[in-house]
């Protein structure tokens, strides 16, 4: 079994996802792109004491950067997890 903390790594802060979370109430995690939905959601659940209705989850491909003149690079890939809660949870995300 994995770690809970390797699983999910940091909550996603962004526009979008504060949009969700208003309006269907679904968090974005950044988890580690090797763990599937089923681990993703014990993971939630163990760690917020929250019950999951549904899990999604998507890969962002790392963006290219320039790294000195003439060389490009690209940040890492890594994987997003859209999290919806059952209807009384709404509400533990305050406690964050």
């Amino acid at each position: 079994m994995k770690v809970l903390h390797n699983i999910v790594k940091s909550p996603c802060l962004t526009e979008k996802a504060s949009r969700l979370q208003e309006a269907h109430g679904a968090i974005v995690f950044r988890v580690d792109p090797r763990a599937n939905k089923i681990e993703i959601g014990q993971a939630v659940e163990q760690l917020f004491d929250v019950k999951v209705a549904a899990v999604r989850t998507t890969m962002v491909r790392g963006k290219k950067k320039r790294v000195g003149l003439k060389s490009v690079g690209r940040t890492s890939d890594w994987k997003k997890a859209y999290i919806t809660l059952s209807e009384g949870e709404i509400d533990f995300l305050a406690e964050l």
